[in-house]
């Protein structure tokens, strides 16, 4: 990222609700914004150049001063220590060896005199070191010019040379001399140049050290600096995509964001707001007039709203209003928002708008349902009771208090079932029946009430583990059965006595006769009452359809949650357990009903020209994914085009049903085959998986009305078991058949053959 990246100002960078909160404060800052970012590295750079020239030049200065203070006073220090070996020899003293120099030295010179490296030294006339104060004793009988290079303008003219910068033993030195007596005997001051500017090279030390310490820290926050504006620019692309999100997720929930600044009036709306009520999307505030005439006029009345949210006699909202769709028509949202305070100053009405129009909606219908529900229940004859999985009473019919000798005080809904069990009249006679259900999921009573009347009582359990009960009278069918049975003993009597009594043979034969038209009678009337049976059925599984399609519809809703949580992670079980229960109700109320229309003889074919390849493709597409999801392969062979006269929907329907089942009883990994083929005067399907098998004992009776095979794999599969009676009895409905051939733990093979009618065609695949 470049320079003029991170210093560009982004002009977008604040959309939505943040722009709309923010933009007060930020937009002073926004105009200088651009140039204070390009100025700060500037001035940092320019700021280090100054200080760097300002202390390089105080230093050169600071070098210059500290030789020249070194210098006068060494020319100093000579001048006084010549002065004091004549003032010594004015008064009589006159030095001659080293020592006495060394004592007028001690005494005339002050401590400094020795102090940062300088040395006195005293020579005689041949120009040997006869004395010192301070200084490298080692030189101490030298030859002061032999060993001080280029000195013979010192020696030869005393203080009058100066201060001269000369080499001693090699190194360089500052040097002032001063010629005593008449001869060529000198004081000289000396002091290297190292120790000259020892001070000024300790300050000039620290001052780098700090230079670069100010310059470090200068360049490590101009680099924190780029990386907050990286950050910054970074976290505003975070939350660009973050409003995106939060707008999608708004608009998927039918949801809308609502802002309101009570002390401007004016009104924020997110996009999805705009959407619900059908106007196009604006990134501006709305006024209060705008926005008042959307609302109905009866529900809310803003100016009202604002003043009391003002004076703080509310802090929240939460109605359900109506506001006009850009259509025109109105649209019910629930206003929920909170009153809070702005950091700038100021209060906020802010909060969410959800459409609840659907919801308005699907509650009128599922009242409407749920009344036609009861109203169907109380029109049947038989008697009704459901209970919950905590056995209480959720929903009964007259005619179940009537059978039981109940009233309507004690069939309260919520009461517990042995509450009622107390109250129930005793029945003259209960007997449970054999029932075919392996799992004991279903109970089945004859009862006789104390009216003499008798009642069949089929009880089921729920997926959701509650239990239906349903009385059917049958009365008049116990009374044919004994009338029957009586009508056997008659007829058996009958053959004995003609056995016996051969000369009345005649008489016992007509006798036999009019026993023989009662039996048939009697017959008739049972098969009539099977029949009113099976009607019964089909009836009660029409009605059931209408409500268990709002109760899905309604737990897809909620688990969805597209109004909002549901408050408990148990709701969101409880409404899955609802869903899962309500389709797989109405699947088995489904099957009941197709079932009951083909043993009522109600089913009509509607035959036409079928192509059997889509047909058969689209069957197994529908089924696909569940194959998908379990790894399994399924393999299609239609050795060729074929079309044939029947009836759509029952061929789809037999298709679905067989690789249903393939589907559900072959393991994960297994495969499935799909083949047809043409006979000489038949078509035949044939559906081959490899799934768990049928036991033979069990293959007479597998195809009847729910009928279901329980072995190990099978038994984790519920289903009514009439899938493959109906795909059955619909093959035969077209003059066909249908076989099953399995081997358990192998797989099973299911066959249904249609015949060909004199105006289907078989067309041969182009090779």
């Amino acid at each position: 990222m470049s320079f003029a990246d991170l210093t560009r100002f982004d002009a977008d960078g604040m959309e939505g609700h943040a722009k709309f909160l923010a933009e007060p404060v930020a937009s002073p800052i926004s105009v200088l914004e651009p140039y204070l970012k390009r100025s700060i590295p500037i001035l940092i750079m320019i700021f280090l150049c100054g200080l760097f020239f300002v202390r390089g030049t105080t230093l050169l200065a600071d070098r210059q001063i500290a030789g020249e203070q070194g210098r006068m006073f060494a020319s100093l220090l000579a001048s006084s220590a010549k002065s004091a070996v004549d003032n010594a020899r004015d008064n009589g003293f006159a030095p001659v060896s080293g020592p006495d120099f060394e004592q007028i030295l001690v005494r005339v010179l002050p401590p400094e005199a020795t102090h940062e490296g300088r040395f006195v030294v005293v020579t005689g006339e041949d120009g040997e070191i006869i004395g010192m104060r301070g200084g490298d004793q080692s030189l101490f009988g030298k030859n002061l010019p032999a060993i001080l290079s280029q000195s013979q303008a010192l020696f030869l003219f005393g203080q009058d040379a100066g201060v001269q910068e000369l080499l001693l033993n090699g190194t360089p030195h500052i040097v002032s001399a001063t010629k005593i007596g008449g001869g060529s005997s000198v004081i000289a001051v000396m002091q290297s140049e190292a120790d000259l500017y020892a001070a000024w090279q300790r300050r000039c030390a620290l001052t780098v050290t700090v230079f670069a310490l100010t310059s470090s820290i200068l360049i490590i926050l101009l680099y924190a600096y780029f990386a907050q504006i990286a950050r910054s620019r970074s976290a505003g692309k975070v939350y660009r995509e973050t409003l995106k999100r939060v707008e999608m997720a708004l608009a998927r929930g039918h949801c809308g964001l609502w802002d309101w600044d009570l002390a401007h009036g004016r009104i924020f709306w997110s996009r999805s707001m705009f959407e619900m009520l059908g106007y196009e999307p604006i990134d501006d505030v709305l006024s209060f007039g705008e926005i008042s005439p959307m609302v109905h006029s009866e529900d809310m009345d803003l100016f009202e709203l604002a003043q009391r949210a003002a004076a703080h006699e509310i802090t929240a909202v939460d109605e359900i209003i109506r506001m006009r769709h850009a259509e025109g028509h109105f649209v019910r949202l629930r206003i929920r928002t909170k009153l809070v305070e702005h950091p700038s100053g100021g209060n906020h009405l802010i909060g969410i708008a959800v459409d609840v129009t659907e919801n308005h909606r699907l509650a009128e219908q599922s009242e409407i349902a749920s009344q036609n529900l009861k109203a169907a229940i109380e029109s049947t004859s038989e008697s009704f009771s459901l209970w919950d999985d905590d056995d209480k009473l959720v929903l009964c019919n007259k005619k179940f208090a009537e059978y039981n000798g109940l009233s309507d005080e004690a069939l309260i809904p919520g009461t517990p079932r042995s509450q009622i069990t107390k109250l129930i009249r005793e029945p003259l006679i209960e007997r449970r029946l054999v029932s075919d259900d392996e799992l004991g999921t279903s109970k089945t009573y004859e009862r006789q009430i104390a009216d003499g009347r008798w009642l069949q009582v089929n009880e089921r359990q729920t997926q959701a583990g509650g239990m239906i009960s349903v009385g059917t009278d049958i009365t008049q069918l116990k009374l044919q059965e004994e009338r029957l049975q009586e009508s056997k003993k008659c007829l058996i009597s009958s053959v004995e006595q003609v056995t016996i009594e051969r000369t009345k043979s005649q008489l016992k034969a007509m006798e036999l006769s009019e026993l023989n038209k009662k039996y048939l009678k009697a017959k008739e009337v049972a098969e009539a009452a099977y029949l009113a049976k099976t009607e019964f059925l089909a009836n009660v599984s029409h009605e059931l359809r209408t409500p268990l399609n709002a109760i899905i519809g309604f737990s897809d809703i909620m688990q969805s949650k597209m109004f909002g949580p549901l408050g408990s992670d148990r709701y969101d079980e409880y409404a899955k357990d609802i869903n899962k229960s309500g389709s797989f109700l109405l699947g088995v109320i489904n099957d009941i009903l197709e079932m009951s229309k083909i043993e009522a003889g109600r089913v009509v074919l509607e035959k036409e020209d079928i192509e059997l390849r889509p047909l058969i493709e689209e069957s197994v597409q529908m089924l696909s994914l569940q194959a998908e999801q379990k790894n399994i392969h399924v393999e299609q062979n239609i050795s060729c085009d074929m079309s044939i006269l029947a009836d759509r929907r029952a061929m789809k329907q037999i298709l679905i049903n067989l690789v249903s089942n393939a589907v559900k009883f072959t393991e994960e990994g297994g495969r499935i085959k799909v083949r047809c083929k043409a006979l000489s005067n038949a078509l035949q399907i044939t559906i081959e998986d490899t799934g768990c098998g049928i036991p033979k004992a069990a293959l007479k009776r597998i195809a009847k009305p729910f009928e279901q095979v329980q072995n190990q794999f099978s038994k984790n599969h519920t289903g009514s078991g009439l899938g493959l009676a109906i795909s059955k009895s619909l093959a035969q409905l077209h003059g066909g058949s249908m076989k099953i051939r399995s081997v358990e733990g192998k797989g099973t093979i299911v066959s249904v053959r249609i015949p060909i009618e004199h105006d289907a065609t078989i067309k041969e695949a182009a090779e």
